[in-house]
């Protein structure tokens, strides 16, 4: 395994920026703004002699309840998974009463320990440590992660005293199976089902909308088959996006779609389906991403509750009808490992690989059924059948007048390659490209110039007749 490299301390000493800096990414948000990072993040980290897998944390305060105390709970159970720790302290604030509490906590806890001193950009390294020497931590190490200076010393020193991985062991950790975005509106129970999901409390629960900011990518594997969870952001309308920190989150969460192989999209059972959710669920499908539907808050709902429920999806996700539904409750479990079968099903139906000659002949069986209509008083034709790609599969059709194709035969040819091909789970794309038309405007031929061979002119032409007017 990777050696596990935590980061910890106050709010706002900058550790999603050293994080950005290790990793080389921009996953975690960074902002001049304390209490940002709320859940652990992990990353690959690529600044120093060897690979490692660096987590980010939540500010560490007194706080003991709250969102602020569960916060901190996340920090401390980073803290007893890391093989070693990094408590970041800010070299302008000085040193606090707070950094001696973290310290002193992180002391018993028994991990290798550095004291990390940042934002020192602008100091003589020996006297930006003087005082955090009374924390008893050992050297200091002045770093700035904004401007990337002194990282890689810091990184060789720490690797230096950590036992090296087994030679199997290196960035192939980044495949990391099917990656699988939870998105939905504020509060709909989208953490609450990937802790059910991951059989822990992984990721903060608060019964408040929000408490989620950033998306929190979480490795896990079950039945022998390895995923990577990401947690997102509840997106709400924008008129009600008025944070700029909340403006933030709805980008990650909209990357996220973007990088993810699946997506599933959690609905409450309570709220009904809201403008937001059909908005984000149109951002879904027009990026291509096989989609799973989990209705949460199923328990407790009376039969009248439920079937005014089912037909709110019928009527108002019709546009979604090759995703299949699962009514759940992420709070206690019932439905939830259905999810991943349908995950694994939708996966597979959107990374297969599909053959010419089978498209081409569901093609012709589709054609034979149900022609296209005419186009002024012409036929369209269409010849064969290829694929371009998939995530979501894309079908390339070749023929004739295939511009005039209506959108209705389109989704007539899409639903048949689902039913024949069990493509479920994923959207089915058809794009058209045409052949030369051999007819000019107007349904004529072409006329082409006649060539004869010299000497076989007509009478009246060519060089005979005219040496016979010489004479």
């Amino acid at each position: 395994m990777l050696p596990l490299i935590a980061l910890v301390g106050r709010p706002n000493v900058g550790k999603s920026t050293l994080f950005n800096c290790l990793t080389r990414t921009r996953n975690a948000l960074v902002a001049d703004l304390p209490g940002l990072t709320r859940d652990r993040q992990y990353g690959i980290g690529r600044v120093g002699p060897r690979p490692y897998l660096v987590l980010d944390t939540g500010g560490l305060s007194d706080a003991v309840s709250g969102l602020e105390g569960l916060v901190a709970q996340q920090a401390w159970r980073a803290v007893a998974e890391a093989d070693a720790v990094l408590l970041l302290v800010d070299g302008r604030a000085g040193l606090s009463s707070g950094d001696q509490d973290v310290a002193k906590e992180l002391r018993r806890a028994g991990k290798p320990l550095y004291l990390v001193i940042n934002k020192t950009e602008d100091k003589d390294p020996a006297s930006a440590g003087m005082e955090f020497h009374a924390l008893g931590l050992g050297e200091p190490h002045a770093i700035s992660a904004a401007h990337g200076q002194g990282i890689e010393d810091l990184m060789a020193t720490v690797l230096a005293n950590l036992p090296a991985p087994a030679e199997e062991a290196s960035l192939a950790g980044e495949e990391t199976g099917i990656r699988l975005a939870i998105v939905g509106r504020p509060n709909v129970g989208k953490s609450t089902l990937v802790n059910r999901l991951l059989g822990e409390e992984r990721v903060l629960t608060f019964d408040m909308p929000g408490t989620t900011r950033d998306s929190v990518a979480i490795p896990f594997q079950k039945d022998g088959r390895s995923y990577l969870l990401i947690d997102t952001a509840g997106v709400r309308r924008r008129s009600r996006v008025d944070e700029a920190i909340e403006k933030f989150s709805v980008i990650k969460t909209l990357q996220a779609i973007e990088q993810a192989n699946v997506v599933i999209m959690v609905l409450d059972a309570r709220q009904g389906i809201g403008e937001q959710d059909a908005t984000l669920l149109g951002f879904i499908l027009d990026s291509g991403r096989a989609l799973v539907l989990a209705v949460n808050k199923w328990d407790g709902l009376d039969q009248y509750s439920r079937d005014s429920v089912r037909r709110d999806l019928e009527r108002k996700l019709a546009f979604l009808d090759f995703a299949k539904q699962h009514f759940i409750s992420a709070l206690h479990g019932s439905g939830v490992m259905d999810l991943l079968r349908s995950v694994d099903q939708a996966y597979e139906a959107a990374t297969r690989k599909l053959s010419t000659p089978e498209l081409t002949r569901i093609l012709a069986d589709a054609v034979a059924s149900h022609q296209p209509p005419l186009v002024h008083g012409h036929s369209i034709k269409l010849r064969y059948a290829h694929t371009g790609g998939h995530n979501p599969p894309l079908i390339i059709i070749h023929g004739n007048r295939t511009e005039h194709v209506p959108a209705s035969y389109k989704r007539y040819l899409e639903n048949v390659y689902r039913r024949t091909l069990g493509l479920w789970g994923t959207p089915v794309r058809i794009e058209f490209k045409r052949g030369d038309n051999p007819y000019q405007p107007g349904g004529k031929p072409a006329r082409k110039p006649l060539r004869r061979p010299p000497g076989q002119e007509p009478a009246g032409k060519g060089p005979a007749r005219a040496k016979h007017r010489r004479r």
